[in-house]
């Protein structure tokens, strides 16, 4: 993000700043099942750099987590297309994928998580209304139209994390700014019914568990990203049936 290519040139941070809380469970990438395959399923992945999981490595980003965790509960599933990066808003992502030039492509699954760099750098709520419903879109045009095959994450809530701390942030700002870009990604979703998954409560968690961030004292660990895949799992293990 400018949140965070703006953070990463700062500086890079090293480990957590704050006292280490309880360490969470070691992320374990589930082994493949027995049951027979379906056809390949193809998987898109929209953001920031939440997406493409800043500060860790590619296969423990939630996309390829996901990917991982489908294909051992019987889908065949290609590795994910990713048009995120860091720093990305809205504005960022939507000329991001049309310089990707993907437009003529279709997904069975299209995952969009957007919103961060808007907040962070106090950019104007309508104009995010206007611009998410609009990538909103886009991901149903890439699932071919199909709604079901489209999930919403939240933004998680950077605020909690030690480089927050450092900056002198007020946590309680971050956090209720946060809330209020989700309730306006929340409202456009559902208002499209397209499924919606709240992760920032379990992003909320790495203020007492410091083994929910990565080693730059800002983005998530593997482990985070684990827990937010735990969420989507059911979610769209449901829809593709």
């Amino acid at each position: 993000m400018r949140l965070l290519t703006t953070i990463i040139l700062i500086s890079t941070l090293s480990a957590c700043t704050k006292a280490a809380g309880p360490v969470a469970t070691t992320v374990v990438i589930p082994k493949k099942s027995n049951m027979p395959l379906t056809n390949s399923l193809t998987y898109l992945a929209l953001g920031d750099s939440y997406t493409i999981g800043e500060a860790v490595t590619q296969d423990q980003s939630f996309p390829y987590q996901l990917a991982a965790h489908l294909t051992a509960a019987g889908y065949s599933v290609t590795n994910p297309d990713i048009i995120a990066k860091t720093g990305w808003t809205t504005a960022d992502l939507k000329q991001g994928i049309i310089a990707r030039g993907l437009q003529n492509k279709n997904y069975n699954i299209v995952t969009l998580l957007i919103g961060v760099n808007n907040q962070y750098r106090g950019y104007s709520k309508d104009v995010y209304r206007t611009e998410f419903t609009e990538l909103l879109n886009t991901a149903m045009n890439y699932a071919g139209g199909n709604k079901q095959h489209v999930f919403v994450l939240s933004i998680p809530d950077w605020g909690v994390t030690p480089f927050a701390q450092k900056m002198g942030r007020d946590a309680a700002q971050v956090g209720a700014e946060i809330d209020q870009f989700n309730a306006i990604n929340k409202q456009e979703t559902e208002k499209m019914g397209v499924a919606y998954v709240d992760i920032t409560p379990s992003s909320r968690r790495a203020e007492n568990e410091a083994g929910l961030i990565a080693d730059d004292g800002l983005h998530p660990s593997a482990n985070m990203y684990n827990l937010w895949v735990s969420q989507l799992m059911p979610v769209v293990n449901a829809q593709l049936k």
